[in-house]
């Protein structure tokens, strides 16, 4: 069993600061899990320490004078990735003039911690579950089946079951993983933890400006401990730092402390409403673009109509424009149309008068223009894949090939970009 005592020499030894009971329980369970040669999966939110779990277990273990390596998948490309765990032969692909061990075969005997394990694509998944299962791993270009004795620690920030139902993990690996879950509770689960490391973090950042510690009141610490910090331990240690470093009042009120934070409708992530027509905040480079565009088809097929309504009535009237208000709302002054008794409307915008204009050539016109409107109309054929990757081709041609600047032309990460290259069979 193990006691307070143990835990809080754990807590000073690893610089853990806090005394709630979901951190207690956490560190309990990891010091349980060390000596044992289990996979462990750590779970929490982005900035709940995770990490320091992580280097808990391989510190407890048995494999203490092994070498550890933390590595965040979600940062490694995926079309590298495979080499970087688990090494590669000269000549393999393009740029690998010599062979390379991966993070599996130098860490041999030691541990590795996998974070963002969510992010790892299913290609290199399947990979790591022969690892766990039986040791075995080939590296890229090779056929050779090598040995390696690693204990993985992996942690998430994202939900793995609902990954799992939605095809982005597999349900194999998820079990071998979660074989000891351990749960990092967040900064707004930990009750006056955050007023300790507030103390702690401008204790620190006193000594480094040469300034007098920060204190707060008795307001200010209820303020703090009632802010959900999305952020975690990482916000609180930015707000920590602002403060010790712009204040000039060393005691600092509820009030005060109220201006350096944000408001709590500013950490939710934007609504949006897809083409199915409900709203999801769980979306994706691919979802806004989709979103962009549909949005850009609707405001041509409405310019469209206008355009047609026009030209098939003999000119612009009010209740045409009326009824096309939308296209308007952009406008810093507001529009009104309202038509007059002779034979021209009145026009008080320059897109119509520009339209009026057009209007008086209807001579020139031809009975095809109208055909070619009315079929763009209802060309629904639009493939937003094929517009896709028409982007994605411009963008390699205009840097030659050159992937990493065609990401960043695009908006894109470099993963992304690798995936879509997949994706679409591009050469």
């Amino acid at each position: 069993m193990i006691t307070a005592s143990e835990i809080q020499s754990v807590k000073l030894r690893f610089g853990i600061i806090g005394n709630s009971p979901l951190l207690n329980h956490a560190i309990q369970v990891a010091m349980q899990a060390a000596p044992t040669e289990m996979t462990v999966l750590i779970t929490g939110e982005s900035g709940s320490g995770k990490e320091s779990f992580s280097k808990i277990i391989h510190s407890l273990s048995a494999r203490k004078h092994g070498k550890f390596i933390a590595i965040n998948c979600g940062a490694i490309p995926e079309g590298t990735i495979d080499s970087e765990l688990f090494g590669h032969e000269k000549g393999s692909f393009t740029g690998a003039h010599e062979a390379r061990k991966g993070y599996f075969e130098v860490t041999d005997g030691g541990s590795i911690f996998l974070d963002e394990i969510g992010e790892m694509p299913l290609g290199t998944q399947a990979r790591l579950l022969r690892v766990l299962e039986n040791g075995e791993f080939i590296k890229v270009g090779s056929s050779k089946v090598l040995k390696t004795d690693v204990r993985v620690i992996a942690a998430t920030n994202v939900n793995l079951i609902k990954a799992v139902e939605k095809g982005k993990f597999r349900e194999d690996l998820y079990y071998r993983l979660n074989t000891v879950p351990i749960y990092v509770p967040p900064l707004r689960e930990r009750g006056e933890d955050m007023v300790l490391l507030f103390r702690k973090f401008t204790s620190d950042f006193s000594e480094k400006y040469k300034v007098k510690p920060i204190s707060l009141d008795e307001d200010a610490k209820k303020l703090l401990v009632k802010f959900p910090f999305p952020g975690n331990i990482r916000q609180l240690k930015n707000l920590a730092e602002q403060i010790s470093l712009l204040e000039e009042e060393r005691e600092v009120s509820a009030s005060t402390l109220n201006r350096y934070l944000p408001s709590v409708q500013s950490r939710l992530p934007a609504t949006y409403t897809g083409p199915g027509g409900h709203e999801s905040t769980d979306f994706s480079e691919r979802d806004i673009l989709y979103k962009v565009l549909f949005d850009m088809k609707k405001d041509m097929n409405d310019l469209k109509k206008l355009v047609l309504e026009s030209y098939q009535s003999g000119g612009l009237n009010s209740s045409i424009i009326n009824k096309h208000q939308g296209l308007f709302e952009d406008l810093e002054s507001p529009v009104t149309f309202e038509d007059k008794k002779s034979s021209s409307p009145a026009v008080h915008s320059p897109l119509a008068i520009d339209l009026q204009k057009q209007n008086d050539h209807d001579d020139d016109y031809e009975e095809e223009s109208v055909e070619d409107i009315l079929h763009e109309e209802d060309d629904n054929s639009l493939s937003l894949e094929k517009k896709e990757k028409e982007m994605i081709l411009r963008a390699l041609r205009k840097h030659n090939n050159k992937r990493k600047y065609a990401a960043y032309d695009l908006g894109i990460s470099e993963r992304t970009l690798y995936r879509k290259i997949k994706q679409y069979d591009i050469e």
